[in-house]
């Protein structure tokens, strides 16, 4: 084999994709299932369905912040293991959880397990991974996640309508034990840690990668806007059918993901995240000002291209400014501007469109992108430039 080409797909690697694809498909099949199961069959109010939801991501951001630090200052593979078993068992939580506030109790707890298992796993796909292949694995592995998010409401409304909801969660939990066993078998050789000092900053956060992360997180507040309201605004349009939307989204992340990852890997990821977020600042006015049918799942398959081929550029910016050490601090910092930017996305488009219109959020969340590419062409690509290290 050429040396300059080392091999991806190692069994520790496919594992990794494996077991990311394992917890994926479970929490993305509640998502769409998880609203109508509280209205319905708990007689929720709809003021409080937001309410539950949002539980999960404040258990998340909790942990997120911290879990890099944790990651880098422990052997990683047993914290993913543990992580991913106390996430998987909490689904069993949702067969006895009968009221609002057990349901965001399992719900907070649960995002608190993700925010953890999540960096673990990310940080474990990219240790398994030759670093001159590092932006295709990348994107490979996150490739996992979109297919994920295709399949999952194409099994769940089925499984959901024909044997209800604790059906469902059963089949959740067994699909995530699945993914247990796959991290079980992942062979990973950890890192040599350093100590840190008792109090500082870069415990929790990759200093050097903060231009990015204020890059990553404008541009991922249009992300959130499309993924919470899209097939409310397809309503609104007048689309039959707006569920189709990430089908079409979905199928546009993973064919960017196929070739992006690779160009990264050739020194093109400047070129590649300044396209990707241009291209994202043109779909999003196009989907918010042209409304008909044909525009609306175009718009949703270019949407798709231009964050499946930004997400894994992001990544690179952090991951290739840490030392092996600091991999954890780096996806954690990563994941968390993510966080932020989709939550800013999701409560912001609600408050624009009961003042003005949801076409008017998705102006403003072109407007953010638009701001997202001055951030990184200003600081974030000269600081990534000034603190890049060969890893």
């Amino acid at each position: 084999m050429d040396e300059r080409k080392p091999g991806l797909w190692t069994r520790s690697f496919v594992f990794a994709c494996m077991a990311h694809f394992l917890m994926s498909l479970p929490m993305n099949m509640l998502m769409p299932i998880i609203p109508v199961y509280l209205v319905e069959e708990l007689n929720i109010s709809s003021s409080w369905v937001g309410v539950v939801l949002a539980s999960y991501t404040i258990g998340l951001l909790c942990v997120r912040p911290f879990s890099g630090y944790v990651v880098d200052a422990v052997k990683r593979k047993p914290l993913y293991l543990v992580a991913f078993t106390i996430t998987t068992a909490l689904f069993a939580g949702y067969l006895v959880a009968a009221t609002v506030a057990s349901i965001m109790l399992v719900r907070f707890i649960q995002g608190g397990s993700v925010g953890l298992s999540s960096v673990a796993g990310n940080t474990i796909a990219i240790d398994v991974v030759s670093p001159k292949r590092r932006g295709e694995g990348i994107g490979f592995y996150g490739l996992t996640l979109s297919l994920a998010m295709t399949l999952a409401p194409l099994l769940a409304v089925p499984v959901y309508n024909a044997f209800g909801f604790h059906a469902l969660i059963v089949t959740c939990l067994l699909t995530a034990f699945l993914g247990v066993i796959a991290v079980y078998n992942i062979k990973h050789v950890q890192k040599e840690r350093v100590s840190r000092p008792p109090f500082s900053l870069d415990r929790f956060i990759l200093i050097q990668a903060i231009p990015a992360g204020i890059s990553h997180m404008l541009c991922s507040i249009g992300y959130g806007m499309v993924v919470s309201f899209a097939v409310l605004y397809g309503k609104e349009i007048h689309v039959s059918n707006p569920g189709y939307f990430f089908i079409f989204m979905a199928t546009g992340v993973g064919s960017a993901r196929i070739f992006s990852g690779r160009m990264i890997d050739r020194g093109k990821l400047h070129l590649l995240l300044t396209s990707a977020i241009v291209g994202i600042i043109i779909s999003l006015v196009v989907f918010a000002t042209l409304h008909n049918v044909l525009i609306f799942f175009v718009a949703a398959f270019f949407i798709g291209i231009g964050y499946g081929v930004s997400i894994p550029a992001f990544q690179s910016l952090f991951i290739n400014v840490a030392h092996p050490n600091r991999r954890g601090t780096a996806t954690s910092t990563y994941l968390t501007s993510l966080d932020l930017g989709m939550g800013i996305g999701m409560l912001s488009t609600g408050f624009i469109a009961s003042v003005s219109s949801l076409s008017a959020a998705y102006l403003v969340g072109a407007f953010c992108c638009l701001l997202s590419l001055f951030v990184y062409l200003l600081y974030a690509k000269p600081s990534y430039e000034k603190y890049r290290i060969e890893n």
